[in-house]
């Protein structure tokens, strides 16, 4: 009988200790940083006019991650980053088009208003050189 007592016992402060929301509370899994979608930055906004081809913007911005078949004209740059403690931070930056050509930009970091900002633009060309071909 007395056996039978202390293992209740141990039983029950077993469950009690798992019900307590003081450790759950300390103890937290890790989570990684996680980025969704395009980063799109102020400097590559500020390389964007009005009046781009389809294809230079896509050089300067990246693939949009949206492309609606309903409205062609419109590409949406959508970026989500997620840290352990903080809120998600989301942004959306949305492109017209009209006749292939950039008309406007819209959605959470526009670009400066007024002023040109100069971005140094560094070439893109990788050069390769081939070994040299020995005659046996």
């Amino acid at each position: 009988m007395v056996l039978r007592t202390v293992f209740l016992s141990v039983a029950v402060s077993v469950l009690a200790a798992c019900s307590s929301s003081t450790l759950t509370g300390i103890i937290k899994p890790y989570r990684i940083d996680v980025r969704q979608g395009n980063a799109v930055t102020q400097e590559m906004l500020s390389q964007l006019s009005p009046g781009m081809t389809r294809e230079q913007v896509r050089f300067v911005m990246g693939s949009p991650l949206l492309v609606d078949i309903f409205h062609a004209d419109r590409w949406d740059y959508v970026y989500l980053f997620s840290t352990r403690y903080a809120e998600p931070e989301r942004r959306n930056v949305v492109l017209f088009f009209v006749n292939d050509k950039l008309a406007r930009v819209e959605g959470d970091v526009v670009a400066a208003a007024g002023e040109h900002v100069d971005v140094p633009i560094t070439p893109r060309v990788i050069d390769i050189t081939l070994p040299a071909t020995t005659k046996r």
